[in-house]
């Protein structure tokens, strides 16, 4: 397992909150970060899927990406999300990300035009070129962008732009993944992209995880990480037992509708969400508050 110097071993995938008009919530940001970095998460990965941030404003996302400098500072770091499938935007959006302070930005395989192996090595490196001083994050998630990213374009990537030191891994292919662990520099970190494969990946060499469980259950998340990482693999082990349900079963709807509804049971409400993702309906909440009660997560509401 390599060691996590970056960004540690937990990284939550932040919800991003609104209030009653549907506007952007600073205030309730500022209080789910406090609570983050209460209960042993290391670093935010602010605006990606689970921020919503196909329906946010370029405005809003660069405002959460001040905030969240400026609320990490002296706990942890901060991951903003700049990816998409416009190159040229991508570039421009993460210089701005970077001039904010940002520690890493994040650059998603670009979806649904369905780039080749040599169209996704000059995307990241456009990207990786623009911000040399900022750590990047290749996010490989074929699930949704439908073409991945194959190890040896990961490889070239790292030859060729020194800042490129960082992968969020959704594939679920332990063959990729082992073949860029054992070639990667000593200094690159690979992080798991789904929360209930951390542990089996962590067992092959991934340093931790982007998490979108951690928002609801973040002590939970750190103690199965951290015990992992302690060589404790029997607590581990029971940590992801105990928690294995919730991390499946916030996925049962369109991610972050089941999310912001756990932190809603949880006494953190987030507020609704934007279209075209609805809010869950009273199933879905039943649903979700059983697998929170069965996981032990406390729930308020």
């Amino acid at each position: 397992m390599r060691e996590a110097k970056l960004f540690g071993r937990l990284i939550t995938a932040v919800v991003t909150p609104f209030d009653e008009s549907g506007e952007v919530d600073y205030r309730r940001f500022a209080d789910l970060v406090d609570f983050q970095y209460s209960n042993g998460v290391d670093s935010l990965c602010v605006c990606g899927t689970t921020g919503e941030s196909p329906t946010l404003t370029a405005e809003e996302k660069l405002a959460l990406f001040a905030q969240s400098v400026l609320l990490s500072r002296g706990r942890g770091g901060v991951i903003a999300n700049i990816g998409s499938n416009n190159t040229a935007a991508s570039v421009s959006f993460a210089r701005e990300a970077a001039a904010l302070g940002v520690d890493g930005v994040m650059a998603v395989v670009p979806y649904y035009n369905k780039p080749s192996q040599e169209g996704m090595f000059q995307h990241f490196k456009a990207i990786a070129e623009a911000v040399p001083r900022t750590t990047v994050v290749i996010y490989n998630i074929p699930g949704r962008s439908v073409v991945g990213l194959e190890a040896p374009t990961m490889l070239r990537l790292m030859q060729a732009c020194p800042n490129v030191r960082a992968m969020k891994e959704a594939a679920i292919d332990p063959e990729m993944d082992r073949e860029v662990l054992a070639s990667a520099p000593e200094d690159f970190e690979m992080f798991s992209g789904n929360d209930d494969k951390t542990l089996d990946m962590m067992g092959y060499g991934v340093s931790g995880v982007i998490s979108t469980t951690s928002n609801v259950a973040p002590a939970q998340m750190a103690e199965m990480v951290d015990s992992f990482a302690a060589g404790d693999v029997a607590a581990a082990r029971a940590a992801h037992d105990r928690l294995d349900p919730l991390m499946k079963g916030l996925f049962r709807a369109p991610n972050p509708t089941l999310v912001k509804e756990a932190l809603r049971l949880a006494g953190r409400p987030v507020g609704g969400l934007r279209l075209p993702l609805v809010q869950a309906s009273a199933q879905e909440s039943d649903f979700i508050r059983g697998v929170m009660l069965g996981c032990g997560v406390e729930v308020k509401a």
